[in-house]
C-alpha cells in the first residue's frame, strides 16, 4: 500500500512540475511580446544588398532625414534611437534632443563608436552614406533607402511601403501615399504653360537641374515645363553662369538655397538677383520662388517633405 502511495505522490509531483514549467514558458513568451521581442523576421532587398532582421525594430539609427520625416509621420518616433544631429531640419528639431536621441555623427561622417555602443536593431542609410555601408553592416543590419530621381515617385512609394512592412504600418502607409497622390493630381490642374528653371545656389555659384535630376520631380512628376530641355541630369546639377540664366530667360525660377540649408549667413538672393537676372521674365514678373531647403535639400523623399513640395509648387501657380 505504501508503495502505491509513493508512486502516486511521485506522479503528482511530476505533473505539478510540468505544469509550472509550462506556465513559466508562457510567462516568458508573454514577457517577450511585452518587451517587443517579436521573432518574426523580414528580408529587405535594396540597392546595396539584401538584409534580414527582426520586424518592428525598437532601436533604429536613421541617417536619412526623408526616412526620419516619414517615421515621424507614422508615429514611430519611439523607435528612433539615433540621428546625425548637426543639420536636422527645423520641423524635425525634436530629434536634436541629446537626452532622448543619440548623436551619431554627420550625414557624411558617422560616429561608428557611438553607434556600436548603442547596439541598434537596425540602421537606415541613403546615398550620402552608401560608401560606409560595409562598416555599418559590421555593427547591425543596415538598409539603404534612397530616392531614385530618375523615377522619383516609384522609388518614394517603394521606400514608404518598405517602412510599412518593417514596422507593421502597411495600412497607414497606403493612406499617406493616397493623400500625396491626390495632392499631385490637384497640383497638375494648376500648372500653366510657363517655363521654369530650377537652380541650386551655393556661395555665389549656381547649378541648374532638369528632368530626372535631384529636383527634377518639378518637371517629371508635377508637370512644370522646362525653360531649357538640354540640361544634363545630375545629382550635383549642371554648373551655369548668370549669363546663361539671362539667355535662357525663364518665366519662373525655383531656387534652392544651400547656404540656408547648412546655416551660412549669406543668402542666395544676395548673389542671385543681380543685374543680369533682373532682366529675365522671372524677375520682372516676381516669379523667383525660393524653396524651403529643409524640405527640398535636407529631407526630400519623406511623407511630410513631399507633401510640402507639392504645396510649394502649387502656391507658385496661384
Amino acid at each position: 500500500m505504501k508503495k502505491w502511495l509513493l508512486i502516486a505522490f511521485t506522479l503528482m509531483m511530476v505533473t505539478v512540475l510540468a505544469a509550472c514549467g509550462a506556465k513559466e514558458e508562457a510567462t516568458d513568451a508573454n514577457a517577450a511580446k511585452a518587451d517587443g521581442k517579436e521573432t518574426e523576421t523580414i528580408t529587405v532587398k535594396h540597392e546595396l544588398g539584401e538584409t534580414t532582421f527582426d520586424k518592428n525594430p525598437k532601436k533604429v539609427v536613421v541617417f536619412d532625414f526623408g526616412i526620419l520625416d516619414s517615421m515621424d509621420q507614422l508615429g514611430l518616433e519611439e523607435s528612433v534611437a539615433g540621428v546625425p544631429q548637426a543639420s536636422i531640419p527645423a520641423y524635425l528639431e525634436k530629434y536634436a534632443d541629446t537626452e532622448k536621441y543619440e548623436n551619431v555623427g554627420t550625414l557624411k561622417e558617422a560616429d561608428f563608436e557611438a553607434i556600436n555602443a548603442m547596439e541598434p536593431d537596425l540602421i537606415i542609410i541613403s546615398g550620402r552614406q552608401a560608401d560606409m555601408y560595409p562598416e555599418f553592416e559590421k555593427i547591425a543590419p543596415t538598409v539603404h533607402l534612397a530616392v531614385d530621381t530618375t523615377k522619383y515617385m516609384e522609388s518614394f512609394e517603394a521606400n514608404m511601403n518598405t517602412l510599412g512592412d518593417i514596422f507593421g504600418k502597411e495600412d497607414q502607409v497606403k493612406e499617406e501615399l493616397a493623400a500625396v497622390e491626390k495632392q499631385i493630381e490637384d497640383l497638375k490642374t494648376s500648372v500653366t504653360d510657363e517655363k521654369a528653371l530650377i537652380v541650386l545656389a551655393n556661395e555665389g555659384k549656381v547649378s541648374a537641374y532638369g528632368a530626372a535630376s535631384r529636383f527634377g520631380l518639378i518637371h517629371d512628376v508635377f508637370g512644370v515645363k522646362q525653360a531649357d530641355e538640354g540640361i544634363e541630369a545630375s545629382t550635383h546639377g549642371q554648373s551655369i553662369s548668370f549669363e546663361y540664366i539671362l539667355e535662357t530667360n525663364p518665366d519662373m525660377m525655383f531656387v534652392v538655397d544651400r547656404n540656408a540649408a547648412v546655416g551660412n549667413e549669406a543668402t542666395a538672393k544676395d548673389s542671385l538677383e543681380n543685374e543680369l537676372v533682373q532682366k529675365t521674365n522671372a524677375y520682372k514678373n516676381d516669379n523667383i520662388i525660393y524653396l524651403d531647403p529643409d524640405f527640398w535639400y535636407l529631407s526630400g523623399g519623406g511623407f511630410q517633405s513631399v507633401s510640402q513640395m507639392v504645396k510649394d509648387i502649387q502656391a507658385a501657380f496661384k
